[in-house]
Parts: structure tokens; sequence; C-alpha cells
């Protein structure tokens, strides 16, 4: 699988992270003080990135999770039938069938840009 470990303090608005074995992007970060009992929490508000489900984390700012390396890749769209596209990407030349997001319109020879981790595929809008 491609991902890392990073700390908790380490993350960031607009980042993804690993919740719930699914990568997420951080919509809401925040940080509690330092209490009697313990360290610093952080407390972390995300969605998913290919199934949309919000998410949510609470960790001691030192602990480490697991961030995804999710690679945004440029493709050509070679044909559309029905809510499917078969798109090729444009460095392996590979081809591959994506669903068609509802608020978008896909012809022959457009170029998209989408996000892929782990096989799954989104189209960046």
């Amino acid at each position: 699988m491609p991902r890392e470990q990073k700390q908790v303090r380490e993350l960031q608005e607009g980042s993804y992270v690993m919740m719930d074995d699914a990568p997420c992007e951080i919509n809401h970060y925040s940080t509690a003080k330092p209490g009697k009992h313990g360290s610093a929490k952080a407390r972390i508000e995300g969605e998913g990135v290919f199934d949309g489900k919000k998410r949510s984390l609470s960790q001691p700012v030192d602990a480490k999770v697991w961030v995804p390396i999710i690679q945004r890749k440029q493709g050509q769209v070679v044909s559309v039938s029905g809510d499917d596209a078969q798109v090729m990407d444009l460095d392996t030349y590979d081809t591959f069938t994506m669903r068609i997001p509802e608020d978008e319109d896909f012809s022959p020879d457009q170029n998209i840009e989408y996000l892929e981790y782990e096989g799954q595929r989104k189209v960046v809008e």
C-alpha cells in the first residue's frame, strides 16, 4: 500500500489521512491544550476521497497516523457509453473504465485529471 506515517501535529487541512482504513481529505483540524492527565489532543474531521463519507479522529498530537499517497494523474477519454467512460492513462497508456460524475459531461478525446489510490479512481472536478 502506498502510504507513509506522520505525526498528527504535522497534518493540516486539505491534506490526506487514513481514517477507518479509507483515505480521507482533512476538512477541519483543531487541537486542545494539554491537560492535567495527558498531552495535547487533536481532533480531525475529514471526508472520504472515494466514498464521500464523513469521518472523525481524535488522537494525541504526538501519535503517528498513516497518510495515503494519492497520485494525481492525467487521462484521455477514449469512449463514452451510458454512465461509464473508457479512459486511457497518458503516462502508461493503460485503459480502464470509470464512472462519470453526475455533474460532468465527457466527450471522446477530452483530457481529464483524476486521483488514484490502490485501484480506486475519481475524477478531479
